[in-house]
């Protein structure tokens, strides 16, 4: 898989501080790539350089293998998190302004927008202003200008803020079909379970220094311990679990299972196989529960940055 942009060892300074040193991502045509970092981290400083907003001091960005420049700005869609709507201004007729800067004629925007405003069920809303609309209503607006162009790379920064489940759920949807169409997404959140659920890809900066890359399964597999919840079933309970302890290093569990009889979370070492430990247990006890535990990004995000 190519790489749709790619930035090398980008650097940023303002003053006497550093917002990014030497970062370096590639983000592959077709993926939703996360974009992490605690506040402060230098996620923001980054995106504003893709988009030209502000130049790096060191390092340059390639737009499909083409140093970025201005005529590019249309190749992107940028939902930022602070929105940027004008809030006394009509929605149509805002929808209409932003589409034609980037380079849509009036027919054309007034298609593309009708079709998402069907798609979403905002068609009532052409004639409201901004500030008549809640903040998810006005997140959708912003949506729908940020796509509407449909540029090669999007960048959602905190996309689903405002959001109720049902909004947040429709606008994830959305995103995973433009991907699915072509699009290559860049996507900065702090709701790692949303990261969960979209991100092939992640990159988390830290400090202004990038310390970890990749794809999220890799990552998870070098993250993860070995470790397995297990749920049993024995009329010999206690002796069950002298005989795992015994081979095995036990660990407090917490996990949540229909049967409790016996709960607990054993450790393998690298030598032994999960298919190992399962029949060991088959022929001490009944099975009810045995998952392999495996680290959300949520935890790999704290512990490299505790790390670090």
């Amino acid at each position: 898989m190519s790489d749709l942009l790619v930035a090398n060892s980008v650097s940023k300074r303002f003053g006497d501080f550093t917002a990014l040193n030497k970062v370096s991502i590639s983000v592959p045509n077709g993926s939703i790539f996360g974009l992490l970092g605690p506040n402060g981290a230098g996620k923001t400083t980054l995106i504003r350089i893709i988009n030209q907003i502000t130049m790096p001091d060191e390092g340059k960005v390639l737009l499909d293998g083409h140093a970025l420049k201005p005529e590019h700005i249309r190749d992107i869609g940028y939902l930022p998190e602070e929105r940027g709507l004008y809030k006394s201004m009509k929605v149509g007729e805002q929808a209409l302004y932003l589409a034609q800067l980037k380079g849509l004629s009036k027919s054309e925007a007034k298609s593309r927008l009708k079709y998402w405003f069907d798609k979403l069920e905002i068609g009532d809303w052409w004639n409201k202003k901004i500030q008549e609309l809640s903040k998810g209503q006005a997140q959708k607006i912003q949506f729908v200008v940020t796509v509407l162009h449909r540029p090669k790379l999007l960048i959602f920064d905190e996309p689903f803020s405002g959001f109720d489940p049902i909004n947040a759920n429709l606008i994830k949807d959305e995103i995973l079909q433009l991907r699915d169409e072509g699009a290559t997404v860049i996507f900065s959140t702090h709701r790692m379970e949303s990261v969960e659920e979209l991100c092939d890809h992640i990159a988390l900066i830290h400090k202004s220094k990038k310390v970890l890359d990749g794809k999220l399964n890799d990552i998870k597999r070098q993250y993860k311990t070995n470790t397995f919840e297990i749920g049993l079933q024995s009329n010999n309970k206690d002796e069950v679990i002298k005989a795992i302890r015994e081979k095995f290093e036990v660990l407090p569990a917490t996990f949540k299972n229909l049967y409790d009889d016996i709960k607990l979370n054993v450790k393998i070492e690298e030598n032994v196989s999960p298919n190992d430990l399962l029949s060991f247990l088959t022929s001490k006890a009944e099975v009810h529960h045995f998952v392999e535990v495996l680290p959300s990004a949520n935890d790999i995000f704290i512990q490299t940055v505790k790390n670090n």
